[in-house]
């Protein structure tokens, strides 16, 4: 799939014109990064946009006691550090590759420039933008008002329908190598706790774990946990 082709299917490409494309190919970096690889740093000034092509990364800060408090693990297709473009701020996490990854990157003058040509784009910006503040907001009013069992079945379905792929017996597997550490992170919890939530879902037969793969037999029954 060309750069071209890849940039359509990003949502705040979309409805964008040929011509329009081979612009933004045109100021878009490629490069790989291996597994564990830094991509920003939080602080750091931020002057550019990124895009997954392959791959996945986490996004992250760190407190003043050094522990991860992780904001998100995404994938393909997904862009992240957009929150700097037209701010000229810095980077407000550290993004780390959690696999072998190819991220497009793309200079935030140089698509500013494209943008104001491109009313739909500012747009769609906006929507992603917005999209983005929503979630983060449901993600502390989950920590503030959910207990941590609660919060882990959420995270597990969250992680679910972003990475889950249903197998022919109708089982999920979840396609992401994620550390007992970087679930309680997500969850916002300790990893003892998480450990705890795991052994009680795997007792009701909602999840099997072997190692670091996990699968979802039954969604429903983690579902129940805060819908119930």
């Amino acid at each position: 799939m060309t750069v071209i082709e890849y940039l359509k299917k990003v949502p705040i490409f979309e409805g964008m014109r040929y011509e329009e494309l081979e612009k933004l190919e045109r100021i878009t970096k490629e490069r790989a990064y291996k597994k564990g690889s830094v991509i920003i740093v939080e602080g750091e000034k931020g002057e550019d946009v990124f895009i997954i092509r392959t791959g996945k990364v986490k996004i992250f800060k760190t407190t003043n006691e050094g522990r991860e408090i992780i904001l998100d693990i995404k994938g393909k297709s997904k862009m992240f550090a957009e929150v700097t473009l037209f701010s000229e701020g810095k980077n407000p996490a550290t993004v780390v590759a959690i696999e072998d990854s190819v991220i497009l990157s793309i200079n935030n003058n140089e698509l500013e420039e494209i943008i104001k040509q491109n009313p739909d784009m500012a747009l769609n910006i906006i929507r992603v933008l917005s999209k983005r503040l929503k979630e983060s907001q449901s993600r502390i009013k989950n920590m503030a008002s959910n207990d941590t069992y609660i919060r882990t079945a959420q995270v597990l379905i969250k992680l679910t329908e972003k990475y889950g792929v249903e197998l022919d017996n109708g089982t999920i597997e979840l396609k992401l190598n994620i550390t007992r550490e970087e679930l309680a992170s997500l969850a916002g919890t300790s990893r003892e706790t998480v450990s705890r939530a795991l052994s009680q879902f795997r007792k009701e037969k909602a999840i099997k774990i072997s190692g670091r793969q996990i699968l979802i037999l039954d969604k429903n029954k983690l579902i129940s946990w805060y819908n119930g």
